[in-house]
């Protein structure tokens, strides 16, 4: 039953791809944000989580408000969807019409030091398309990245995000293939916006207001390796109306020889960065996740389930 229905999930997920990917991109992009409309509309846990998250960390915004954000992102999701389904036909020369570099300055010293480069990102807005195009103007990058439940699911994703020389390591022993590709000078892309579990090496620190489950794994690489930390996000510009791809400068690192006081304290640092930029763009951060689920020592959860 469970090959079945691994092979249902895959074919539905295929067709949902190649009908998006089929279609000119802004009839896919509207088609696109119906379809997060609908999951809106009819998914009530992930409204729930979301409507949970936006009353944690605003809770001075009027119930109207959050249904905003909350609404916007669900449109950024399904934008999302309409521009992954497009990989296949975007080129070196068309992928400018989608998102254009924005300091990418930052990256070509971070990379040109030769230590490698700790890709920094988060879910935000049509996260997908920032190494997808990176991968496109040639720098591929090896990604950070929990394997799908559903096996043939997860090879028909890698298959789109890989179209350009991405290629995935599962989260689990990456220490070693991490370690190779950054002595080798490469890119390894890495999500920080995630909760991660105590026994998965996660350290408290503040995110948006309110101590978050973080992992501890870039503060230790940057400081094993010297590899350079840039910030790298993607957002929508409505007035530009393209994505942006925007590279921070490097994140300086904190270093007093106190091991895993400097890890906390790095961890903090790039966890602010990616702060700035959801309290800039609130509606395009994924709130539906329950980035608070594992809490400090003797404190109840936030979450009812």
């Amino acid at each position: 039953m469970v090959a079945l229905a691994h092979k249902l999930q895959y074919w539905g997920a295929w067709a949902v791809l190649r009908a998006l990917g089929g279609l000119p991109r802004p009839w896919a992009r509207r088609l696109g944000a119906g379809i997060g409309y609908l999951v809106y509309v009819f998914h009530r846990r992930l409204r729930r989580v979301g409507k949970r998250n936006l009353e944690l960390v605003f809770p001075e915004l009027s119930l109207g408000d959050r249904k905003r954000l909350l609404r916007g992102e669900f449109r950024q999701l399904g934008w999302l969807l309409a521009e992954f389904a497009h990989f296949p036909r975007c080129t070196q020369q068309t992928i400018d019409q989608v998102i254009v570099y924005d300091g990418y300055e930052n990256f070509q010293r971070a990379a040109a030091a030769g230590k490698g480069v700790l890709y920094l990102t988060a879910h935000m807005s049509a996260w997908e398309l920032g190494s997808f195009a990176h991968s496109l103007h040639g720098h591929p990058v090896a990604y950070l990245a929990r394997p799908l439940d559903n096996p043939l699911v997860d090879a028909l994703i890698n298959r789109y995000r890989g179209l350009w020389g991405n290629v995935p390591i599962a989260r689990r022993n990456s220490t070693r293939p991490v370690l190779q590709r950054l002595r080798q000078g490469q890119a390894v892309g890495i999500l920080i916006d995630q909760n991660v579990m105590l026994e998965d090496g996660a350290v408290f620190v503040d995110f948006l207001g309110i101590p978050a489950a973080t992992t501890a794994g870039p503060a230790r690489l940057a400081l094993r390796t010297g590899a350079a930390v840039v910030p790298a996000l993607v957002l929508w510009d409505a007035q530009l109306g393209k994505y942006r791809l925007r590279f921070e400068p490097p994140v300086e690192l904190s270093r007093t020889g106190d091991l895993e006081q400097d890890v906390l304290a790095n961890t903090a640092r790039f966890t602010q960065v990616i702060e700035s930029y959801i309290q800039r763009c609130p509606d395009q951060w994924l709130w539906v996740h329950r980035r608070w689920r594992t809490r400090p020592p003797n404190q109840p959860p936030l979450y009812p389930d």
